[in-house]
């Protein structure tokens, strides 16, 4: 049996910020993995609690499959997001997923 990559999606804002972030990012997963899926043109509404009432964004989720996860690299590129983006935070999230 093939050994079995990890999905790691980046979930991000579709508002604010600067609009070439998308592309550079995928630019740049796309050189790092070989390649990169991106879920943009059609946003997906993101919701939470602030206690007081409920927020919400329309998101957009770009995910690449990769063998290993280097955690220093996800800690970096999530920063770099945060900053370019304007963002509080940005949650990019790991996954092993069973093939069928």
């Amino acid at each position: 049996m093939a050994a079995t990559n990890n999905l790691i999606q980046i979930l991000l804002p579709t508002n604010g910020g600067d609009e070439g972030v998308y592309e550079r990012l995928a630019q740049e997963l796309t050189a790092k993995f070989g390649g990169v899926t991106s879920f943009i043109r059609v946003p997906a509404e993101g919701r939470w609690n602030t206690g007081s009432h409920t927020e919400h964004d329309d998101i957009a989720v770009i995910e690449v499959m990769a063998e290993d996860v280097d955690y220093g690299y996800w800690a970096n590129l999530c920063s770099r997001l945060e900053q370019a983006l304007a963002q509080e935070q940005i949650v990019i999230r790991c996954q092993p997923p069973e093939l069928l």
